[in-house]
């Protein structure tokens, strides 16, 4: 939103509660389920040009599967109603259990995990209403990195940050795929801005970050100033608690992700953008482990002063891929 709002959009935020912070000057806020597909129309009557689809209900939610699908076709009826493009953050799922290193729009997707299987379901979803003029497209990209909490950098490689550990995930040499969210979301307005280039269904993907563990193990070093222990994530206790909580596992289930090296192939991006953003990981981190969540003193903080390590990237790597975010937003470009 923030950054729609900063290239000069006017967005319209869908949240089911009032926000907690003020909104940016170009935004307006819209307070009501994003289900409520009439309510959300009555409060934006001008035209709209694009639709961000970035729900998400909760793993824990019994009825989650049944609610991608239904959130889904509720942004699609909004799409329909305004003429406007679709956009939906995309992930790796979609290439199950035994994903390639590397990752292109013509991978071959594969259902073999019921996450798989769901988003698989949601983009042929928005694949078949291209034919009755809904325009939609898709930006894939690996896991997020960002300021806010509950992602796996501070649920899982930094959670021990402060004590002066880090958790690798799995085997140290196998390359991942991050995303740094300040970064997709200028991509997103990107492609947003060339809208009229796009055919009536497209998939993209963005590169973003991709690195080793050992990799991100040594920029979490440069950037905190000090030696950091590596342990293990411990596994073992999710499988322990799985039975008991559904977001053990939902967590669990992405194990895989961790024991397979993949990068995304950004070239169709490129050709359409021209230059991608991607900010350095030292630069990413030295932003992102300010937030309370990481624990960090204000010494631990943004140490290295001396030259940083080229950016691990999609393109450089050898390769041997929120809060309750139940909002639309509905951006309007001036």
């Amino acid at each position: 939103m923030e950054t729609f709002a900063g290239a000069g959009w006017r967005v319209l935020a869908q949240s089911r509660k009032p926000p907690v912070a003020a909104l940016p000057a170009q935004a307006t806020a819209i307070l009501c389920d994003a289900t409520d597909t009439e309510g959300i129309l009555a409060a934006c009557p001008a035209p709209v040009d694009a639709v961000i689809h970035a729900l998400s209900p909760a793993y824990t939610d019994a009825a989650w599967q049944r609610e991608v699908m239904a959130l889904g076709d509720s942004a699609i009826a909004l799409a329909r109603a305004k003429g406007a493009l679709l956009m939906l953050p995309g992930n790796v799922y979609n290439f199950g259990k035994r994903l390639p290193p590397l990752l292109s729009e013509r991978t071959r997707q594969v259902p073999d995990t019921p996450k798989a299987a769901l988003r698989i379901a949601l983009e042929q979803r928005l694949q078949a209403v291209a034919g009755e003029g809904v325009r939609s497209v898709v930006i894939r990209a690996g896991d997020f990195i960002g300021a806010e909490p509950g992602t796996w950098l501070d649920l899982g490689v930094a959670r021990q940050l402060h004590k002066g550990r880090y958790t690798c995930m799995g085997p140290q040499g196998l390359v991942h795929a991050w995303a740094y969210l300040p970064d997709l979301a200028q991509v997103f307005v990107a492609v947003a801005q060339q809208r009229e280039k796009l055919q009536a269904f497209e998939v993209f993907h963005y590169g973003g970050l991709c690195m080793t563990g050992a990799q991100l193990h040594a920029a979490l070093e440069r950037v905190t100033g000090g030696t950091l222990v590596r342990v293990r994530f411990p596994w073992w206790m999710l499988r322990v608690a799985a039975p008991f909580s559904p977001m053990m596992r939902a967590v669990l289930e992405m194990r895989y992700l961790w024991g397979r090296s993949h990068c995304l192939s950004q070239q169709r991006l490129e050709a359409l953008l021209g230059k991608v953003p991607c900010t350095s990981l030292d630069a990413v981190l030295r932003k992102v482990l300010v937030a309370p969540q990481y624990k960090l003193p204000a010494s631990a903080r943004a140490v290295s002063s001396g030259a940083e390590a080229p950016t691990p990237g999609h393109s450089r790597t050898p390769v041997p891929s929120a809060p309750d975010a139940r909002g639309w937003e509905t951006p309007r470009s001036r």
